[in-house]
């Protein structure tokens, strides 16, 4: 299990929406443009994440998106899960259609407790923890400057 760019995009743009104003809503363009990825791809990595409740969205002139109440205490495998689905922990790192115990890729046996590690570690982590580091400076998004991030 590598982050694929969609997780990656989640969790950061979580984690910089988490860190500007509480409700205040955020823009997609310029959540892109903070976190230099594409907009059109955000957007619709932005739109899931208002599906699994993580975000809501507001429209009009002082619309864009915030975070539901509660959403910084969720740990970075559950935000993983609910953007990748279920086959996160069982793809393959290859990318083989079968690999698993019963048939295994030449890595699996070598990169199942490294994954199993990985998982755990985010499991521990949550976007408040990120949070924290970006605010404390131990974290970066982007290239984005701390007094942008502290609004």
């Amino acid at each position: 299990m590598i982050l694929s760019r969609t997780s990656q995009y989640a969790i950061q743009a979580l984690t910089y929406i988490a860190t500007q104003t509480r409700g205040e809503p955020m823009l997609n363009r310029e959540i892109a443009a903070n976190l230099h990825v594409p907009s059109a791809y955000l957007a619709k990595i932005m739109r899931s994440l208002c599906q699994t409740n993580l975000l809501y969205s507001k429209r009009g002139r002082l619309g864009g998106f915030a975070l539901h109440t509660g959403a910084e205490r969720m740990n970075l495998m559950d935000i993983v899960l609910l953007v990748e689905g279920e086959r996160v922990g069982r793809e393959c790192l290859l990318g083989l259609k079968e690999c698993g115990d019963e048939r295994v890729c030449p890595m699996h046996r070598r990169w199942e407790p490294v994954k199993e590690q990985m998982m755990s570690f985010m499991r521990e982590m949550t976007l408040n923890d990120l949070v924290k580091a970006v605010r404390n400076g131990e974290y970066r998004l982007s290239d984005i400057p701390l007094v942008v991030l502290r609004r």
